[in-house]
């Protein structure tokens, strides 16, 4: 019987390992199914777990960790999204059943080696409709253009120009796939956007009917682009040089500021800060441009360190290196413009850099994955001057101290953290404004639908949710029931009086952006019409041109 036993046993286990061996065989797919399967995972999955799938804000989706998961797993995953920020996109309707199952099998496989891009064939991209000499001098209108808010109309590669006065579209521009930001010249005078297919435009405001003067490709997928805006000692370099950092290839790309023209590429493969191990993804998240130096503060990712980028002379690029802290996300200034926090949003941290005296400053745990867009900054009548950053994997804002020399108590801590209702995180970008009262944060990554599509008010003085506002079922209260979506990106105008946000519907509907008043918190203005497809990002010309938030 013993021997009966183990006999039985060693098949069991041989039939076992048998099945494993076969189902963690690597699928087969076309020469077609696999283009197509590498496009689906370029449009929505290498922002957070990278071209080379070695992970980064998402975990790592490699062959032999994706077979040990199998199909059926990771179909569910796509489909319905994790608590964790992973969106839903079966769910959805943004994937469709069929695509979600080759997406499965094509991550069994080995990655396909994504192509390099050299400044000749950037240039072939290059086009110039208006050369800087024949723009005009003077606006060619009579709009408050300093209060236009540009919104991206992300699915469809298109922005919107809103007059912020009137509420009324100025006009839509087609720029590329995705668009990710748009930034304010130093000036102001131009809007830059950069998408994910690599793809920046310049728009100048002060055309008769704004539209893109030139545009440029400079790299496969990019999440950030900034402008030169020191203006001092040092010299003017106001709208002289354009900045964008990519994702694939890993680098940035310093362009003209008035044609776009592709000038100098600077690899940003490099070791990690602490285990000094070679990443060749390190790619390029967040961007800002000094007030005290003419540099720019970039941010490597993977390898955890802040790079200060001098743009005196490009021909003898001085760069500075500050390790920080690896996995590094968006960020912004503190209320002086002196200090640079940035997320590393995977060690779950903020990190502070001393952009005047160039030196790592600080570290703060803060919740599950901050994600502060440029965060908000406001001083509290206890605290001071502190800054804000809400987070994708726990339901907290967290507000830290940013003044070292008058309120040191406070300085780099966390002096408050505000509980959003409802389980989990989700959200995105929280944003202020000096002339309000209140922080407005979204949830548009919540794995909860109703929590999609709130909207929390949070007052600045007593660090408290004050009003939690359901978007969508506001505007079926006022009639508009066919407009759904997530709530995203709210946004002030100049005056601080407004607050705007997009409801982020399918691309085959038209949606709503919404304007609230933000003293009543009452919806003030809805912006439809067939034009309105998928709008997401929305930027306030002179916020975005002042570094307020």
């Amino acid at each position: 019987m013993g021997r009966l036993k183990g006999l039985l046993a060693l098949i069991t286990g041989f039939l076992w390992f048998s099945f494993l061996s076969f189902a963690q065989q690597p699928p087969k797919l076309s020469s077609q199914e696999m283009k197509r399967a590498t496009k689906i995972f370029f449009d929505r999955c290498a922002g957070c777990h990278g071209m080379l799938r070695k992970g980064a804000t998402g975990p790592p989706l490699t062959p032999k960790i994706m077979r040990q998961r199998g199909t059926k797993y990771i179909e569910t995953v796509i489909t319905n999204g994790t608590p964790g920020g992973m969106p839903d996109w079966g769910r959805q309707g943004i994937l469709s059943k069929d695509e979600i199952k080759l997406l499965a099998k094509f991550l069994m496989l080995k990655p396909p080696e994504p192509p390099i891009m050299s400044l000749a064939e950037m240039k072939k991209w290059w086009k110039v409709y208006i050369p800087p000499q024949a723009r005009p001098k003077k606006p060619q209108h009579r709009l408050n253009w300093k209060n236009f808010m540009g919104v991206i109309l992300r699915d469809v590669g298109k922005v919107a120009i809103i007059d912020g006065d009137t509420k009324k579209l100025v006009t839509i521009i087609n720029t590329g796939f995705a668009v990710h930001i748009f930034r304010a010249s130093g000036s102001g005078r131009y809007f830059l956007t950069i998408g994910r297919d690599g793809k920046a435009t310049l728009i100048d405001l002060w055309l008769k009917k704004p539209d893109k003067v030139a545009e440029v490709k400079v790299c496969y997928d990019a999440r950030s682009i900034d402008t030169s805006k020191y203006k001092g000692e040092k010299g003017d370099f106001m709208d002289r040089l354009v900045i964008v950092g990519c994702y694939w290839p890993p680098s940035f790309v310093i362009l003209d500021g008035k044609s776009l023209e592709p000038l100098k590429i600077v690899s940003t493969s490099d070791y990690t800060w602490d285990t000094n191990e070679f990443v060749r993804e390190s790619r390029v998240a967040s961007i800002v441009a000094s007030h005290y130096d003419p540099e720019w503060v970039v941010t490597n990712k993977e390898v955890g360190k802040v790079l200060l980028v001098n743009y005196e002379d490009i021909s003898n690029l001085r760069i500075h290196h500050i390790d920080a802290e690896r996995f590094l996300h968006d960020g912004g200034w503190d209320m002086s413009k002196r200090y640079f926090l940035v997320a590393a949003n995977m060690r779950n941290k903020i990190i502070v850099v001393d952009t005047k005296e160039k030196r790592f400053v600080a570290e703060i745990e803060t919740g599950v994955k901050p994600h502060p867009g440029r965060g908000a900054n406001f001083t509290h009548p206890r605290y001071g001057p502190v800054w804000c950053t809400g987070h994708l994997g726990s339901n907290n804002i967290a507000c830290i101290g940013t003044d070292p020399k008058y309120h040191s108590r406070y300085a780099w801590k966390m002096v408050a953290n505000v509980e959003l209702p409802g389980a989990g995180g989700g959200n995105l970008f929280i944003k202020t404004h000096p002339k309000s009262p209140h922080i407005w944060a979204d949830r548009p990554l919540s794995s909860d639908p109703k929590l999609q599509k709130q909207l929390y008010v949070i007052d600045k003085s007593s660090l408290k949710v004050i009003k939690t506002i359901n978007v969508v079922d506001e505007l079926k209260k006022k009639g508009y029931r066919n407009i759904d979506g997530r709530v995203v990106h709210p946004e002030f105008d100049k005056y601080g009086k407004e607050v705007w946000v997009s409801v982020w519907g399918r691309k085959d509907k038209p949606s709503a952006i919404v304007v609230f008043d933000d003293r009543t918190m009452k919806i003030k203005k809805v912006i439809t019409g067939d034009w309105v497809r998928t709008p997401t990002g929305i930027f306030n010309v002179y916020t975005t041109t002042k570094d307020i938030y």
